[in-house]
């Protein structure tokens, strides 16, 4: 493997991925060009990503398993789904895309994850994890009597989701062809990994011991006692040098681990494995961040990057990111309530939460990607007294929604959800957008919420939600806001009482939900229109916007979320059943996906800035 100082600046020389262009022309390679083309891949893809953006470690620890992978299966007819997708770069550049990496995360560029619309290579569209399995599952069911593989490369992080392990189940009793590999990139290659492990692995993995369990397993049917026995050796010795004793029992053939940077063990692991019957399961140790000196070394901060050199000119300074306001909000709330306690699904770094989780370890629950798990956690925790917080993006609260109705608002438990990422995220696309939030919160009961206009109101209604008994979300966007003056104070406002930014004289009324504020002042200085700053969306001050609606026509509501049963329609509720005769244009997401692109671009797409809003108002004026 050829290693990386610093990511490339200028397109470095890559002569064997020069004549690849498909898995076809990968093919007839020798193990020793596969290894050639590995280098190619791991240069081509740190160029691009250093202009363009994006994830980086776990593609760059998957490059010599996905150059294998392409070359023993005939894809797009066989089928590899990659679990999340972020680990899917290398996969891109040899299926077709090579010459557009570097457009990856960008407007009309190619997608963040794998994506079917995309390419007849990308199997299954993905972005959260953990589908990975059951996917290949369904797809080998469907492929049973053909002669199709199926392929599911899902990795440690994601398989500490309950999903991944259902399917795993599911998959241990119906038995069907299929490989599931564990790409471990946890630990480092160690001696472990070497020795009697790839001994055993090659042995288990080779044909002569596919036909002897195959004929022992009918000799021995008749002897169900001797069988049995076996059996339950054969799992022992594995579990002696390897740590599969798990997969085993859940009715798979176990394999590793294996080192997945060496392209020869993975050839032959592999390439036998491939004809096994029944569902395999093989390990392999990987380094995320493999080639690339500083991203072995910072595995955390190398998972995703910035551009290095720009493609635009875009610079904006913002004020500071709203996941570092509430990251410090929490550690100063948390010195004044020693029942507050923080809990979050792998997104520690994400929502803010690292120096709360070293100032104060005893109260911080990373719980991994188990969303569900979560909020059933923070639900037993408020039953016992205590304030859990459940820090969560948006996109993955949607995973616990059951556990979030049954468990916590039926029972009107005193759990706060601070939602991250909540409306258009950006580059990583519709799969990490938090569009749905107020929809499907607002339609609760015992919920409040409340959507923050800036960095300060951010600190008051996290404060207010906090000190509220009873199930409550803040949800705010990603990145920064707009350098509003935060004032220290963890002082509460009421509970669905909104606040006038403006009043002025025109018969329009402009009414704005969250952090679009910037935006919602403009249109309303344009119409020369009121604009009330409503705080919360649940329960919404309706005292409020009865003062301030008796003498206008027209009602404009302005949401970071989807228009379909959000903050707007809430509004529409309220207007019809008063039989009021204000008219009302609800300014939201349509009901649409919007594709990737910067955060900017996406609002522009759906509507959402000074121009949309203003051609919408205008156009129902005229």
């Amino acid at each position: 493997m050829k290693i990386f100082s610093e990511i490339p600046s200028s397109p470095p020389k890559t002569p064997t991925l020069d004549k690849v262009n498909l898995p076809k022309d990968i093919k007839n390679l020798t193990s020793i060009e596969l290894k050639a083309l590995a280098d190619d891949v791991r240069a081509h893809m740190l160029y691009c990503v250093g202009q363009s953006g994006g994830h980086l470690g776990g593609g760059l620890g998957v490059v010599e398993l996905t150059v294998v992978l392409h070359h023993l299966y005939d894809t797009p007819d066989d089928k590899i789904i990659w679990d999340v997708g972020h680990q899917a770069y290398p996969h891109k550049i040899l299926t077709g895309r090579k010459d557009k990496l570097t457009s990856i995360r960008h407007k009309d560029g190619l997608a963040p994850f794998p994506n079917r619309e995309e390419s007849s290579y990308d199997a299954f569209g993905v972005g959260h994890s953990s589908t990975s399995i059951s996917a290949a599952l369904g797809m080998a069911i469907a492929n049973n009597d053909t002669n199709k593989k199926v392929v599911a490369v899902i990795g440690d992080g994601a398989m500490t989701a309950g999903m991944a392990f259902e399917g795993l189940a599911h998959a241990g009793h119906i038995k069907p062809n299929m490989l599931i590999i564990l790409n471990d990139n946890d630990m480092s290659i160690s001696e472990n990994v070497g020795g009697l492990n790839n001994y055993f692995s090659r042995i288990w993995a080779s044909k002569v011991y596919k036909g002897i369990r195959k004929s022992g397993k009918s000799f021995l049917e008749n002897l169900p006692q001797a069988h049995h026995i076996a059996r339950k050796v054969e799992t022992q010795m594995k579990a002696m040098v390897a740590p599969g004793s798990i997969f085993e029992e859940l009715g798979l053939n176990y394999i590793g681990p294996i080192d997945g940077h060496d392209i020869a063990e993975l050839m032959t692991v592999i390439g036998n494995l491939r004809d096994f019957e029944g569902p395999q399961f093989l390990h392999v140790i990987t380094k995320k961040g493999a080639g690339l000196d500083p991203a072995e070394a910072d595995r955390i901060g190398f998972h995703a990057i910035g551009k290095i050199k720009p493609l635009d000119a875009i610079n904006k300074k913002n004020g500071p990111k709203y996941q570092d306001v509430f990251g410090q909000w929490i550690v100063d709330m948390a010195k004044v309530d020693q029942d507050l306690i923080a809990i979050t699904p792998a997104m520690r770094e994400g929502s803010g939460l690292v120096s709360f989780s070293k100032e104060f370890p005893e109260r911080f629950f990373d719980v991994a990607i188990a969303e569900q798990h979560a909020v059933t956690l923070a639900a037993g925790m408020a039953c016992e007294e205590k304030k859990p917080i459940v820090a969560i993006y948006s996109t993955f609260l949607q995973r616990a929604y059951d556990q979030l109705i049954h468990d916590v608002a039926l029972q009107n438990l005193n759990v706060l959800f601070a939602i991250d990422r909540a409306g258009l995220v950006g580059e990583d696309g519709p799969t990490h957008s938090g569009n749905y939030d107020l929809t499907y919160l607002r339609c609760i009961p015992n919920m409040v919420i409340a959507v923050p206009a800036d960095e300060n109101e951010t600190r008051k209604l996290l404060t207010t939600a906090f000190m509220h008994k009873g199930p409550a979300a803040v949800r705010y966007p990603r990145g920064g806001g707009v350098n509003s003056t935060i004032e220290p104070e963890l002082s509460p406002v009421q509970i669905g009482k909104g606040r006038v930014i403006n009043n002025q004289a025109s018969d329009i009324l402009v009414l704005n939900f969250g952090a679009l504020i910037g935006t919602a002042e403009e249109v309303a200085q344009e119409l020369k229109a009121t604009l009330l700053d409503m705080r919360f969306v649940k329960p919404l001050d309706k005292e409020l916007m009865d003062e301030y609606s008796k003498k206008k026509s027209l009602i404009v509501t302005i949401e970071d979320g989807v228009m379909t049963g959000g903050a707007g329609s809430a509004v529409n509720e309220w207007i019809q059943e008063n039989n009021m005769k204000q008219k009302i244009i609800i300014c939201g997401i349509p009901d649409k996906f919007i594709e990737h692109a910067s955060r900017e671009e996406m609002l522009e797409m759906a509507g959402l800035d000074k121009k949309g809003i203003l051609s919408k108002v205008k156009n129902y004026l005229s």
